[in-house]
């Protein structure tokens, strides 16, 4: 009984310091891109729209924690008849599923300035676990968290099978996110 007022108390604890901690994501300096090969090409698109936060202490990685949504509209092929096509049902179903959400669950340090992030990813109403290495850099009062993370396109129900043989199952979403050094 005592451990679980205590676990309780850790919780609430570690809620009210990732409260405080968080700062919001720099949009408009970082950056969301899927990569993935049609017919044995790679195809790079940007998630023009996204928000989260991100808490983080260098002297306490594993304290960390991160929320990303992604606007899933936004995603950009360069060519709007094409990402009309994307935001379809057998696609994104971006009507149905609006927004993609990442969020840690464990920050397990690595060392020099790179940690692995575990967390689940929710798209297109499919939940999974996924982690990515990341590396940190502080730049100019900013600190970068850069990363991949490769994710099965099939596990999120993302084409048709009749696309199978024209697109590779594995996506690959390269980031860097950006939030003020000073306050994170």
């Amino acid at each position: 009984m005592i451990r679980r007022i205590l676990s309780g108390a850790a919780l609430a604890i570690a809620t009210a310091v990732w409260a405080t901690a968080s700062v919001p994501v720099d949009a408009g300096k970082s950056h969301i891109r899927a990569t993935f090969t049609q017919m044995g090409v790679d195809v790079d698109a940007d998630f023009r729209a996204f928000s989260g936060q991100v808490g983080y202490d260098p002297a306490a990685p594993e304290q960390g924690a991160a929320r990303l949504q992604i606007r899933t509209a936004s995603f950009d092929i360069g060519d709007e008849e094409y990402n009309a096509e994307v935001r379809k049902a057998e696609w994104l179903d971006s009507d149905a599923h609006p927004v993609a959400v990442f969020e840690s669950t464990a920050i397990q340090p690595l060392g020099e300035d790179r940690f692995k992030a575990t967390g689940t990813l929710t798209l297109k109403g499919r939940t999974a676990t996924v982690s990515s290495e990341i590396t940190v850099r502080t730049q100019a009062g900013q600190r970068h968290f850069s990363g991949s993370l490769p994710i099965s396109r099939k596990a999120f129900s993302i084409g048709d099978a009749e696309w199978d043989e024209v697109l590779e199952d594995q996506v690959t979403v390269r980031f860097n996110i950006v939030v003020p050094a000073s306050s994170s």
